[in-house]
């Protein structure tokens, strides 16, 4: 018993004594520590404390906390890059670093998706624009996809949109248009509707074989406008038609003639109605004048006459004389100037004797001018102012002492060797001016 309580009471001591020896070593290697550990400033515990973003914030990191905890944030965030785990030497942030695995590492391993082939990245990107098993729209937007492979071939024969050339005429059409432009090109082929010794000839020279050259085709004789009714086939036929028919076609010729001569007539009398004046007012140019003065000195009684022309639409019809050599008193000095009544398509509508007062105007043809004028109102006992017969008076009234020759020299009456001359018929005067 004795010798056990003396067992126990050694362990006691030992156990104490190791707690002591232990508690003694912890006091040492604390010591120790504090003696090798720099002494950390209170300014720089206030700034390692101090609550910081993340240096990703603008790539999206949310984190925010103390700055001696950066570290470790870095270490797991999501935003913060790391090397490409299949060593391609990229350095990729964590949140992209599964796409770039999948899609952009050229280290990776995949298969293409046309023909099963597996590739490294790279290669693989550069396979992709060559695979002959990617399907492709047709370049000539036909609307076909086909494998790459195949689409040469298509492209050239079978692509409805390729140009084709045409076998007539030797331009080049869309393949799916050829077919329509055949039925009408100039070159192509055409049968004679007659079935000739040609037979086949271009469509764009079909209208002159006919016209020209197709020998089964019923041709009417040459004098078909002139009324032959003849009909026959080219060649000697239409030869001895000719030959046998000669007297008969330039009879009628002859009544051909005729009749265009006489449309001709009827023509020119409905033309000259159209132009002629229903104004009441002839402004009447002479021309050449000093050659026309020397012929009329040379021949006596020598006269100009105007273009006809009506007081109105359904009006008088009149007519101006004009004597440069002069007439009766003004013979040989003086220009004479008169006017006559012609017969009229409407002068059974009017009234006779003629009554409208007449004026004749000799223009000056200066910038000041002053012209000469004369007018008259006609007597209604004159016989020149009834109504008139189908030979009109050869004189008419006026003035055989118009204007003198000399008068004529001494302003600008007569410029670029030409005269103008007025006549104005006014129904509404009755008294000269």
């Amino acid at each position: 018993m004795s010798s056990l309580l003396a067992a126990a009471s050694l362990t006691r001591v030992s156990d104490a004594s190791l707690h002591d020896s232990a508690q003694k070593q912890q006091n040492q290697a604390v010591a120790l520590l504090a003696r090798h550990q720099p002494r950390i400033s209170d300014s720089e515990k206030d700034i390692m404390g101090s609550v910081v973003y993340c240096i990703h914030h603008k790539e999206g990191c949310k984190w925010n906390d103390q700055l001696r905890k950066l570290k470790g944030h870095l270490n797991t965030c999501k935003y913060d890059t790391t090397p490409c785990t299949n060593k391609c030497g990229a350095q990729i942030p964590r949140v992209l670093m599964e796409d770039h695995l999948k899609y952009t590492c050229v280290e990776r391993r995949a298969h293409c998706e046309f023909c099963a082939l597996e590739l490294s990245g790279g290669a693989l990107e550069a396979h992709m624009g060559t695979c002959p098993m990617e399907p492709l729209y047709c370049e000539n937007k036909c609307g076909m996809k086909l494998h790459r492979r195949q689409l040469s071939k298509h492209k050239a024969t079978e692509c409805t949109k390729r140009l084709v050339p045409c076998r007539y005429c030797s331009q080049s059409f869309l393949a799916d248009t050829l077919q329509a432009h055949h039925t009408k090109c100039a070159r192509a082929p055409v049968p004679c509707p007659h079935r000739c010794e040609l037979a086949i000839v271009p469509r764009e020279e079909l209208d002159s074989h006919l016209k020209d050259h197709c020998a089964s085709l019923l041709t009417p004789c040459v004098f078909k406008e002139a009324g032959c009714r003849f009909k026959g086939l080219r060649g000697s036929a239409m030869e001895r038609h000719l030959e046998e028919c000669s007297q008969q076609h330039l009879v009628l010729m002859c009544s051909l003639v005729t009749k265009q001569q006489h449309q001709i007539t009827s023509l020119k009398s409905a033309i000259s109605r159209l132009s002629l004046n229903h104004s009441g007012t002839l402004v009447w140019k002479i021309g050449d004048y000093t050659s026309k003065l020397a012929e009329a000195r040379s021949k006596e009684g020598m006269e100009l006459v105007s273009p006809p022309w009506y007081t109105s639409q359904f009006g008088y019809k009149l007519q101006a004389s004009l004597f440069l050599n002069g007439n009766g008193a003004g013979e040989g000095s003086h220009i004479s100037l008169y006017i006559k009544i012609l017969p009229g398509e409407f002068d059974a509508l009017l009234r006779w004797p003629f009554a409208h007062s007449v004026a004749f105007t000799l223009f000056d043809q200066s910038e000041k001018a002053c012209n000469i004028v004369e007018s008259f109102v006609p007597d209604p006992t004159w016989e020149n102012f009834q109504r008139p017969s189908k030979e009109p008076d050869s004189l008419g009234f006026g003035f055989p002492r118009f204007v003198s020759h000399e008068t004529l020299k001494k302003r600008s009456f007569l410029r670029d060797d030409t005269l103008f001359i007025r006549v104005k018929v006014d129904p509404s005067k009755i008294v000269a001016v």
